[in-house]
């Protein structure tokens, strides 16, 4: 039972460190140039969150399919939408830093959040601990949108002709 526990739990990771390649020069170069706001988490921090966002919602989906007894039709919906918030994730990044498009990154971000409370609703009959696991990624989710809003907010696009 090590190896898809691990497995899981190391899945979100892959996205991760992808993304981790491509903020890794831009937020040294372009958004440096973003007005942000003044409560945002410093730089040095969304690794180490996210290190330990992707590890829990990597187990707790073990745990989803543990309990559903591995990818069987009562896992459709659960570990679906599980991929669907994962994909949704992993695209975020390129999308706001890769592509610098703020405004799509934040109805993706928008629709990513929504995805990740309806995989918690999903979770809930199946493993409260999953659900629980789940939690901090939500909060998250909400002060990155709201950082997404205010980046949107504060840097207009110079292209637009309004």
């Amino acid at each position: 039972m090590w190896i898809p526990m691990l497995s899981f739990t190391a899945l979100p990771h892959v996205g991760g460190i992808f993304g981790g390649l491509i903020t890794r020069k831009e937020v040294k170069t372009w958004y440096t140039t973003l007005n942000k706001p003044s409560w945002r988490p410093p730089n040095a921090a969304f690794p180490v969150v996210w290190t330990t966002l992707y590890t829990g919602m990597g187990y707790g989906s073990y745990l989803v399919w543990k309990e559903l007894g591995g990818f069987t039709q009562d896992a459709l919906v659960p570990l679906g939408l599980y991929g669907m918030q994962l994909a949704l994730n992993w695209a975020w990044t390129p999308i706001f830093f890769g592509a610098h498009k703020i405004k799509l990154a934040m109805i993706e971000i928008v629709m990513l959040t929504g995805t990740v409370a309806a995989t918690m609703v999903s979770w809930y009959p199946i493993s409260r601990t999953a659900t629980l696991l789940m939690v901090p990624y939500l909060a998250w989710l909400c002060l990155a949108t709201s950082l997404n809003y205010c980046i949107l907010r504060d840097n207009p696009d110079p292209k637009k002709d309004d």
